[in-house]
């Protein structure tokens, strides 16, 4: 049958839900205000796009609204780490590679990582090689070592 024929449903058309990571959903209270403000700004993105009619916008907005709202729901608030011996989550840990570079990372949940800004999450290769050790010990990084300089 031709599609011309076929009536269209007066009900949104859904997209496939975003994949929601198998690991528990540890924040950081900057994350967790993220994940808040997000999901914030897609109700009142979802409210605009149903009064204007936008069946895409509608949509979009209602699966990326149920990706947020399922990780404001699980999210794990941890408190700033209390010692600064021990690399671990909420770190912000300055590393020395081979090469005389310096980096800094602080280690936070994975939907507030954003290496370009200086965070990764804790379930990434260099976090979790990160994750324990103390200033002065060495990791695997990118296949060279890099020396842990500071912890903070």
């Amino acid at each position: 049958m031709s599609r011309a024929f076929v009536k269209e449903q007066d009900g949104v058309e859904e997209l496939p839900d975003r994949l929601i990571s198998e690991h528990p959903n540890l924040v950081t209270a900057e994350g967790l205000a993220q994940i808040e403000a997000e999901v914030a700004r897609l109700d009142a993105a979802h409210a605009f796009a149903q009064a204007a009619g936008d069946r895409g916008e509608m949509a979009s907005t209602a699966r990326d609204l149920r990706y947020w709202s399922a990780r404001l729901a699980s999210a794990e608030l941890v408190p700033l780490p209390a010692d600064y011996t021990q690399v671990q989550f909420g770190s912000k840990v300055t590393i020395e590679r081979a090469d005389g570079r310096t980096q800094t990372y602080r280690i936070v949940g994975e939907d507030e990582a954003d290496p370009a800004k200086g965070s990764i999450s804790y379930v990434s290769p260099l976090a979790r090689a990160l994750a324990g050790k103390s200033v002065g010990e060495t990791v695997k990084v990118a296949g060279n070592e890099a020396e842990i300089i500071a912890i903070a």
